[in-house]
């Protein structure tokens, strides 16, 4: 199964970022083979609609659950109206997300859990 972590950097050690329209990264991780491939978000530019644009492009890999952060009301909308599960509060480094993950550890989050227009200041 495919899921999304989004990193500030682009490999299994780095850090999971915070933020998920505007991330740095998005690390889209196979839990069957451990294969990855991380991907530059070049949707945190954008003045509005960070989170709807990331929401479609990792709709569009195929991903079942996202492992971020926090997470905004449009992103939030967009992710759950593709029937992806979103797991927020993650922390640490991607692999450690992952692992949790695999462990049952995380909970899937309900409802957004920041505000529209989180992390624009970055």
């Amino acid at each position: 199964m495919r899921i999304c972590i989004t990193s500030e950097g682009k490999t299994l050690d780095s850090k999971v970022d915070p933020r998920f329209g505007r991330c740095q990264n998005f690390i889209f991780f196979d839990t069957d083979t451990g294969k990855f491939e991380a991907q530059e978000n070049t949707n945190a530019q954008f003045q509005g609609g960070a989170g709807i644009q990331s929401a479609q492009l990792v709709n569009s890999k195929g991903v079942k659950s996202v492992l971020t952060g926090n997470v905004g009301p449009n992103a939030f909308q967009t992710l759950s109206a593709a029937g992806i599960q979103i797991y927020t509060g993650v922390s640490g480094t991607v692999k450690e997300a992952v692992e949790s993950y695999k462990n049952g550890k995380l909970k899937i989050t309900e409802s957004p859990s920041v505000g529209s227009k989180f992390g624009m200041g970055k």
